[in-house]
């Protein structure tokens, strides 16, 4: 017993050192790495010169964060994760059954999006509930939606797409220029924005035919790039770089949301306020993902989604097995492109103005970190990952008591890009399947393997 007790104290010192070290050369590299960024601070005064500001308290904290995060990683967290996955091996023979909650958490999670506004309503009042409705709900169904339309091109049939935003314009530009030159309503022209986007889509579909991987990826980063620019300079369509504004709300059955007299608050004995409209815009925007959602499983199910599948998997053993490619490719790009053309007719009633400013690379990729993040394929995981980054993102804008630690020049904002990169890597390392990340097949051959063949190369198989 003694023996046993030095040996553990022994090991546990060793640990201790070990973190210690760690740490060490954690900090110093983290102040390597930030000494010329968060350290030092390049203003221009009002003579137009140019001032170095020193910021060595916030360097001090950042080191010092990175130093105690990577002693109580090598300390505690990655013992426990050990001693957590040695016991899930010994017990992984015993059947577990799934609780209530996760056999039932897409009803809760849709009961809870519809309780969402007023709840809210009733915690913070009409008025109060503008931002709530509208940043945080809102605009991470928007990104949902879109993560999901390019889950079918990436997730289900494995073709990287990195110009998704380009269907995402095409959708917005179509509702803003037919409702603004011909005068058709959004109902008319929701539908519509997602033909024309997934027209577009197969226009792009076709030069890629033969394409796979990088280049793939090049050529639609490139499709994404050209719609942009054609954006900018067809000033005579889409006023370039001024954008369209001025463009019609979505209406409820002919009733409008605004001051009138037959507007939705004089009629239903409201105070006149501009929620309502938000609200309403988020229970719109709810039926669109879930409808998103809804066609997509149906899909999978299909002929055509087990094609997508098997096209992800290998595409020469899926020409071997019969299956026209061609099609197949097409079907995916012009799906995708579609819900990413109604989700941009949808932001275009949103903001009510629409510019190329909003359709930059900088999306495609916001988007595309989602799908990643949340597990290709998992319409669960990538709505997890798309409240994470784009809720975390507008909860940053909320945490204003930071400049009583960090100086009243502080923005939390501005370090979104950081914290969404170190994000990108933590989930990468420790979840290299995402937070949901099931990419299983629908259908199954006698024996239903848990892990396909295209993580075997990450030793997981």
């Amino acid at each position: 017993m003694a023996n046993i007790a030095s040996t553990s104290a022994s090991a546990g010192s060793d640990l201790t050192a070990r973190a210690l070290r760690e740490a060490v050369f954690a900090g110093l590299i983290s102040l390597g790495l930030f000494v010329l960024f968060v350290g030092l601070k390049t203003d221009q005064n009002i003579r137009n010169e140019l001032v170095l500001n020193q910021r060595w308290g916030l360097l001090a904290i950042f080191v010092i964060v990175a130093a105690v995060g990577r002693f109580l990683m090598v300390a505690y967290i990655q013992p426990a994760m050990a001693r957590r996955k040695a016991a899930k091996a010994e017990a992984e023979d015993v059947v577990k059954e799934e609780t209530f909650f996760k056999r039932n958490f897409s009803k809760i999670a849709i009961a809870a999006l519809i309780l969402y506004p007023p709840v809210i309503v009733a915690l913070v009042g009409v008025q109060g509930s503008l931002k709530w409705v509208d940043n945080f709900g809102v605009q991470i169904l928007i990104y949902v939606m879109l993560a999901w339309g390019l889950n079918i091109v990436v997730g289900l049939a494995g073709l990287l797409d990195l110009g998704y935003v380009a269907f995402y314009a095409v959708g917005a530009y179509s509702y803003a220029l037919l409702s603004t030159y011909f005068g058709l309503s959004f109902w008319i022209l929701l539908p519509v924005a997602g033909i024309l986007a997934a027209f577009w889509g197969m226009i792009l579909g076709f030069p890629v035919l033969r394409l796979r991987g990088d280049y793939l990826a090049i050529v639609t980063l490139a499709f994404g790039e050209i719609i942009r620019l054609v954006l900018i300079n067809w000033t005579e369509v889409t006023k370039g770089t001024f954008g369209v504004s001025g463009i019609a709300k979505a209406t409820l059955f002919g009733i409008k949301f605004d001051a009138s007299k037959d507007g939705f608050a004089a009629l239903m004995g409201l105070p006149m306020s501009s929620a309502y409209y938000k609200i309403f815009l988020f229970y719109l925007i709810l039926a669109l993902a879930l409808l998103t959602a809804y066609v997509t499983i149906r899909l999978r199910r299909m002929p055509i989604g087990r094609a997508w599948e098997a096209l992800r998997e290998d595409e020469i053993a899926c020409r071997s097995l019969g299956i026209n490619t061609v099609t197949t490719k097409l079907t995916a790009f012009a799906t995708g492109a579609m819900f990413g053309g109604i989700a941009g007719s949808f932001f275009a009633v949103r903001q009510g103005f629409v510019s190329p400013e909003s359709f930059v690379f900088l999306e495609s990729a916001v988007i595309l970190a989602i799908v990643v993040l949340g597990g290709m394929g998992s319409l669960t995981g990538i709505a997890i990952a798309a409240v994470a980054m784009i809720g975390g993102t507008e909860i940053l804008r909320e945490l204003s008591f930071l400049k009583a630690v960090f100086g009243p020049d502080f923005t939390p904002e501005l370090y979104r890009m950081l914290i969404f990169g170190l994000a990108m890597v933590v989930v990468m390392v420790w979840k290299p399947r995402g937070f949901v990340g099931s990419r299983e097949p629908t259908a199954f051959l006698r024996e239903r393997k848990a892990i396909s063949g295209s993580f075997t190369k990450e030793g997981h198989g």
